[in-house]
């Protein structure tokens, strides 16, 4: 029944060279792992001073070096990740001051600028109704508000959306219900095309799923002091945190970019990125980057790069939560995932040049967006890293005078440790109590690293389609406006089918299952604990799609 959704129209180039890079070494684990043979093909025994020794064959000897070379290369990259990434936090913690100072800004309610909000939606039936109530009922001179929804839908919503503008429209709002029969360009088309429609100064965006407090714009607009100031971001809370362990675990990564890369990089002027919701753009910066484009499928991170090339301004205001919904299901977070995954890949290819040949910017914000823009293609890293980390053991055993450029794997240990500071200043402060917040956080992240781990292989397929130029569509994540599990009873929208990814999950699971056990047996602590975490991270990921394909049926 499960194999029946199996839909081969979705298997991808990319996807066919990561399951080559599987079966190898799948076919390795038929045998006991710490065998040799594996590297002595061409190999010759020789007799020298009445002793027998083999003389390794030169392109078995090549090929190994060239295995170490990769994972060398993998690991010093996640190393830099690692170091800054935990740079911020460094900065996130030396400018708490400023950071604290930046929050603050007085409402003047009689020369308030008009606003903008624009709520672009495709196919949203369950929180349509939600986020255009609570909008309307924001706490703004209401001669200086309009509200556009953005309507791509293709099914009931419009209908939806249709009668709740009309019920706004009759109290005297100025709300329009901007429905396009195509989805061109998708949420960048339709941000574009409502440009010319747009009558504030500022323009401020909320996705679907967005419960911002009445009070926002009140405590954004003031932000604008400046003329140079072109976003006004704030930070994204979670409506159903506590739902399940997954939600915890997403909380617990999005708080980290949240509090500490946005923080971080704001509280030193470096550039930041727009979030695509939950915050404010003044109109003018918008015209003057170029518009929004659609030639990536992350087209707030793209406008943010040339927005601040040109000399625009972003703040981040930490100290203003506006909640959303986290994805619930496995596949719903990969989907989400994939999206910033590949986007981010595409507007890397799309920017750097620009980014480190433009006059006006700063070295210090060159490196920065630089690695800000590489970020997403660390999940390339990690995979290249799993798959190279299962060959170590033969090649030790084959090629003694490689053995000291094994020790390399010891990076891994030192960026799990780097990743765990960075984390903990993000998570330290929620009670007060440090040993408490200690004792929860510790085993929280190696839960988060574990699944991380295993989301690697989705992600880097992402990556890697973003790299090649593969085009797909805006696959939106499906919202469920659910915050307890007896709340949700299925979801038209989250409909789930296996993929060569699925199946390749599968592999990962055993033959990294299989490594662990036998380095166990034999005693070789090598790569254990990363096997192992890879291991269980996998068996975690297959477990869940196949208990929501199971619901599903």
């Amino acid at each position: 029944m499960l194999v029946s959704n199996f839909n081969f129209k979705k298997i991808k180039l990319t996807h066919f060279a990561l399951a080559a890079f599987v079966l190898i070494p799948s076919i390795f684990f038929a045998e006991e792992q710490q065998a040799t043979w594996l590297f002595d093909w061409g190999s010759r025994t020789t007799t020298i001073d009445g002793k027998e020794e083999v003389q390794p064959y030169f392109w078995s000897h090549l090929v190994a070096s060239a295995i170490l070379i990769v994972y060398t290369a993998c690991s010093v990259f996640i190393f830099l990740y690692a170091s800054v990434q935990l740079s911020l936090g460094f900065g996130y913690l030396m400018n708490m001051k400023k950071i604290k100072e930046q929050q603050k800004a007085n409402f003047d309610e009689l020369n308030a600028p008009k606003v903008t909000v624009q709520l672009p939606m495709y196919n949203e039936m369950y929180v349509a109704d939600r986020i255009i109530d609570t909008v309307a009922a924001f706490d703004y001179p209401r001669d200086k508000f309009q509200i556009q929804v953005l309507d791509d839908s293709t099914d009931e919503t419009k209908d939806i959306i249709a009668k709740k503008v009309k019920e706004w429209q009759d109290k005297g709002l100025n709300i329009s219900h901007v429905h396009r029969v195509n989805r061109k360009g998708y949420k960048a088309g339709a941000l574009d095309d409502a440009m010319d429609q747009v009558e504030g100064e500022f323009i401020a965006i909320f996705d679907a799923d967005f419960v911002p407090d009445p009070d926002f714009l009140k405590k954004t607009i003031p932000h604008f002091k400046h003329d140079k100031i072109g976003v006004v971001q704030t930070r994204w809370g979670h409506l159903n945190k506590d739902y399940s362990s997954l939600t915890k675990l997403q909380a617990f990564g999005l708080d980290a970019h949240f509090i500490i890369e946005q923080c971080g990089r704001n509280s030193n002027d470096h550039f930041i990125n727009f979030n695509g919701t939950a915050g404010v753009w003044r109109k003018s910066c918008i015209e003057d980057a170029g518009g929004w484009e659609h030639d990536t499928i992350t087209e707030d991170l793209d406008l943010s790069y040339r927005a601040q090339i040109k000399g625009w301004k972003f703040t981040y205001l930490v100290d203003v939560v506006s909640p959303a919904e986290l994805p619930i299901t496995m596949s719903a977070l990969k989907n989400q995932q994939h999206r910033w995954m590949k986007g981010g890949a595409e507007v890397f290819l799309k920017m750097w040049k620009r980014l480190v040949f433009s006059k006006g910017v700063r070295l210090s914000d060159k490196f920065h967006g630089m690695s800000h823009l590489f970020n997403s293609s660390v999940f390339l890293f990690i995979m290249t890293l799993s798959i190279s980390s299962l060959f170590m053991s033969n090649i030790a055993g084959s090629f003694p005078d490689l053995q000291d450029f094994i020790k390399f794997y010891y990076f891994f240990y030192t960026s799990t440790f780097i990743l765990m500071l960075y984390y903990w200043i993000a998570y330290r402060d929620k009670t007060g109590n440090t040993v408490k917040d200690l004792v929860k956080f510790v085993p929280q992240f190696f839960l988060f690293l574990t699944i991380s781990s295993a989301l690697a292989l989705s992600n880097a397929v992402a990556v890697l389609e973003g790299w090649l130029g593969i085009k797909s569509s805006f696959v939106r994540t499906p919202k469920f406006n659910v915050n307890k599990k007896s709340e949700f009873s299925g979801n038209k929208y989250d409909k789930k089918q296996l993929s060569i990814v699925n199946m390749l999950e599968i592999v990962f699971f055993l033959v990294f299952s299989t490594s662990a056990y036998f380095m166990l047996v034999d005693g070789n602590i090598g790569t254990l604990a990363f096997h192992g975490m890879v291991a269980a991270g996998y068996g975690i990921v297959v477990f869940h799609t196949f208990k929501e394909l199971r619901t599903q049926q």
